[in-house]
């Protein structure tokens, strides 16, 4: 009998074990479609889950002449700076680059029967607008992006939103 009452216990240990790993309870998933339609605005979920459009002159940052960062709403990733930002006469937030090594991708878009090329976040795959080639120099592009795909971090902000690198950016010598 006790020789099999240690297999046994073995078992049912590991048994006991392997429960706890696989039926735990887990975190839900930031990133899924769920928790995503209860974090961001309706507009924001929009915008950038379904590769939609904010009206031009309605938005929150087409106007904001403040430095500072502008970050992927969805997952914070920095990807545009107030430096290349400028008045494109669009009615949307409009800048000449994306920040150094910010994961900002295109691809063609073939929807409202023409050709552009969508600009998305390659750290969230969120589509965050079009990018165009009329754009001022040294570039010659206009970043043409939705508001409602961004966050704006003020530069005053930068250290304590954990984004201190940036600072420099914004600082001037004199």
């Amino acid at each position: 009998m006790k020789k099999l009452a240690l297999p046994l216990l073995a078992v049912a240990a590991l048994v006991a074990v392997l429960g706890f790993v696989f039926l735990r309870p887990t975190a839900p998933d930031p990133m899924s479609d769920a928790a995503l339609k209860d974090r961001l605005t309706r507009m924001q979920y929009y915008v950038t889950q379904k590769d939609g459009t904010e009206p031009p002159y309605a938005n929150e940052y087409w106007n904001n002449k403040e430095p500072g960062l502008y970050v992927d709403v969805v997952d914070g990733t920095p990807l545009f700076a107030s430096t290349t930002k400028y008045e494109s006469g669009t009615g949307w937030p409009s800048f000449w680059q994306p920040l150094d090594g910010a994961p900002v991708e295109t691809k063609e878009d073939k929807s409202l029967f023409m050709t552009r090329t969508e600009v998305r976040s390659g750290s969230s795959d969120s589509h965050l607008g079009h990018v165009f080639e009329d754009g001022p120099q040294p570039t010659g592009l206009r970043y043409c992006l939705n508001s409602a795909a961004l966050r704006f971090v003020p530069a005053s902000d930068l250290e304590a939103e954990g984004l201190g690198e940036y600072a420099d950016l914004f600082t001037t010598e004199g």
